[in-house]
């Protein structure tokens, strides 16, 4: 199902619709501050083991982000001191997945790793889906870094028709971009920004 909503005033409607796909165990495809996301509730394993099979990963080691609403958020799930929080708050919402290490709160599918990568998208649709979830939701890309036909990762209706045999509903925000997050990895001494993407970290 393709979905229309606009990213600058959500209709709640719509997205109270796309969080009970959520609620029921089902994957959707929706926007966020870079690239569409493939997600599903953190808490729904069958739904983590599709997108990791859809991805080609093995769901033992893939890296999954945690998508949140804010940062009382993200400290339900992961460990983030004072100096952490600090660059978070500078920072999010933005185009970052941070890498922190995870907490006891972690949804069971995730007790075996050690980080968690945790996104607040400074997108209306991404953080009101979470809100209206009641918590974060499980994402990953859906471009495959090894096809060069990009135009399938910007067209929402394209998207459709690559992922409609996977996720239950696409909205369709618009086109999206093609530059991922830029990834800071907080488990060490001190931040280390291991990809460089689209947000520009402000230290």
């Amino acid at each position: 199902m393709l979905v229309r909503i606009y990213p600058e005033n959500p209709n709640p409607r719509e997205i109270e619709k796309v969080a009970q796909f959520l609620r029921d165990g089902g994957l959707i495809v929706y926007p966020t501050d870079t690239i569409y996301g493939l997600g599903c509730d953190i808490f729904n394993t069958k739904g983590i083991e599709k997108i990791c099979r859809y991805k080609n990963m093995d769901s033992k080691k893939a890296d999954l982000s945690f998508v949140c609403y804010d940062l009382s958020n993200v400290s339900e799930y992961a460990k983030v001191d004072n100096a952490t929080f600090k660059l978070m708050k500078k920072n999010l919402p933005g185009a970052f997945t941070f890498i922190l290490k995870g907490n006891n709160n972690l949804p069971k599918f995730f007790r075996n790793k050690k980080t968690v990568g945790i996104r607040v998208p400074d997108n209306n649709i991404a953080r009101e889906l979470v809100r209206e979830l009641g918590n974060p939701i499980l994402s990953a890309s859906v471009r495959d870094k090894d096809d060069e036909i990009l135009e399938y990762f910007t067209d929402p209706e394209l998207i459709h028709e690559r992922c409609g045999h996977i996720a239950d509903v696409v909205i369709d925000a618009g086109y999206g971009m093609l530059d991922p997050s830029t990834v800071v990895d907080c488990t060490g001494d001190e931040p280390v920004v291991v990809r460089q993407g689209k947000g520009v970290l402000e230290w």
